[in-house]
């Protein structure tokens, strides 16, 4: 198991929190994260390298917005499944079980594209010792410098 952190202690040593998953494998691979102390989403530039490296674009606070209701969404429905009082099968990114999940899909889809000129940073993971996933985010944060 992964050392676990303090969050004032992961503060003081500069990792800013993770406010969404979208994609892991092996370690965060997409995301939304606090870069700098705005929002940014992450993807990692190489799946089968643990570098660390990623391509980073800043969040609209509209995109943001959504982000985080989506993942709350998410969250929730993990607390269920965790207590056992739903299946896997109900998961609201199968889409056609929550209608508001999947309208924010669809609306976040554009968002989430790598636009041009991203910037390129490499992100140290540390983990706190709260739960896996949380309205508030995941159980990761990220230190963030520039690679090369």
């Amino acid at each position: 198991m992964a050392e676990t952190w303090d969050e004032q202690q992961l503060i003081a040593d500069g990792f800013e929190r993770v406010y969404a998953e979208l994609e892991w494998y092996d370690g965060p691979r997409k995301g939304l994260a606090v870069i700098n102390g705005a929002s940014h989403y992450f993807e990692s530039l190489d799946y089968a390298d643990d570098a660390g490296e990623y391509f980073v674009w800043p969040a609209s606070e509209a995109a943001m917005t959504m982000e985080r209701e989506q993942w709350a969404i998410f969250a929730r429905w993990n607390e269920r499944y965790e207590a056992g009082t739903v299946e896997s099968g109900s998961h609201p990114g199968y889409g056609g079980i929550d209608a508001r999940y999947d309208e924010l899909d669809s609306l976040l889809a554009p968002y989430r594209q790598l636009p041009e000129g991203v910037r390129r940073l490499v992100g140290e993971v540390r983990f706190d010792a709260g739960a896996r996933y949380r309205v508030d985010g995941v159980d990761y944060w990220f230190r963030w410098r520039t690679s090369g």
